[in-house]
């Protein structure tokens, strides 16, 4: 049976990552490369559980790195999809360093457009997405608003 639509929580993706040595760049923290790869890696995952297929990122959006992250810190990373088009859809995954009591900071916020795909490559159309809380709708606004912006350009 095909899934015509899912909400936005059936694909919401959580990691927990400790910062490591080899995660660090030449100024001695996490910031760029290895965040930006767990980033494109839950957003992937957001977009497969969405879809159940495979997927390709297509572009990101917007990236605001806000903070560094340091050796032994733990970085908790959220993904959730925000916008469905025909066969792409748009995940905004936060990063935060988490305390030992669970105290959360943001050190970046990302959109990332992921494209569906067949076996062949090829993309294909995504379920709906089903809004369930205002912020949810709220999200869904301010992705198509950027991707008028992208038009435009």
């Amino acid at each position: 049976m095909k899934v015509e639509s899912r909400k936005v929580s059936d694909s919401r993706v959580e990691t927990v990552h400790i910062v490591r040595p080899n995660h660090l760049n030449a100024a001695g923290r996490l910031f760029g490369g290895m965040l930006m790869q767990w980033i494109d890696e839950v957003a992937a995952l957001v977009a497969k559980r969405h879809t159940h297929t495979n997927v390709t990122t297509a572009s990101v959006d917007n990236l605001s790195f806000l903070k560094g992250a340091y050796p032994g810190d733990s970085v908790v990373i959220i993904g959730q999809i925000v916008y469905v088009g025909r066969t792409s859809m748009d995940i905004k995954v936060d990063s935060y360093v988490e305390s030992m009591d669970g105290t959360r900071t943001l050190i970046n916020h990302a959109y990332l457009t992921v494209v569906a795909l067949n076996q062949n490559d090829h993309p294909i159309p995504v379920p709906r997405l089903e809004l369930t809380t205002e912020d949810e709708a709220a999200e869904w606004e301010e992705a198509k608003r950027r991707r008028e912006l992208r038009k435009s350009l």
